[in-house]
């Protein structure tokens, strides 16, 4: 079984039926990933968004070689803009207290393409789990909150300075 499929299986999921089908050079790969204990479509976006981050933190984590394109978001079939837009966007990032086991990391700044997965890259890479995240975008600048923990506990004074 493969690591994707195992961080799926954790998650409490199936993936019910893969099909492989050839468009040109391009192999195309659809999978149906339905909920174990009742068999039926993940319609939840709760879950939506944990099966992405999943996803993404398994294509970060065992093929870091996908983290340029990922966020270029080249896999997305997204291409990023070929001359800035001259707007600069000030960043803001933001750590409050979410309960005594986690925290909620708040970031406002410019969109792009990736900019997702660039996230959630340096997020990883300081061993922070991310547990769930609410993505929106409000036309150039993207208002992300994502609920974080650290060992299981909530992000200690000195990882919320920024």
């Amino acid at each position: 079984m493969s690591r994707q499929m195992k961080a799926l299986k954790d998650l409490g999921l199936d993936v019910s039926k893969g099909t492989v089908s050839t468009e040109g050079p391009v192999k195309l790969t659809k999978f149906f990933i339905t909920e174990s204990d009742t068999g039926r479509k993940v319609e939840d976006p709760d879950m939506l968004e944990k099966i992405r981050l999943t996803i993404i933190n398994n294509l970060l984590q065992y093929h870091p070689e996908s983290g340029e394109q990922l966020a270029l978001g080249e896999v997305f079939g997204l291409k990023a803009p070929n001359k800035k837009l001259g707007i600069e966007i000030a960043t803001h990032i933001q750590v409050k207290e979410d309960g005594p086991k986690r925290s909620l990391l708040y970031i406002e700044t410019a969109d792009r393409p990736g900019l997702l997965v660039e996230i959630i890259k340096v997020i990883a890479d300081v061993n922070i789990d991310v547990e769930s995240a609410e993505i929106d975008t409000e036309g150039l600048i993207a208002k992300d909150t994502f609920h974080v923990s650290y060992g299981g506990a909530a992000l200690n004074r000195s990882m919320s300075q920024s």
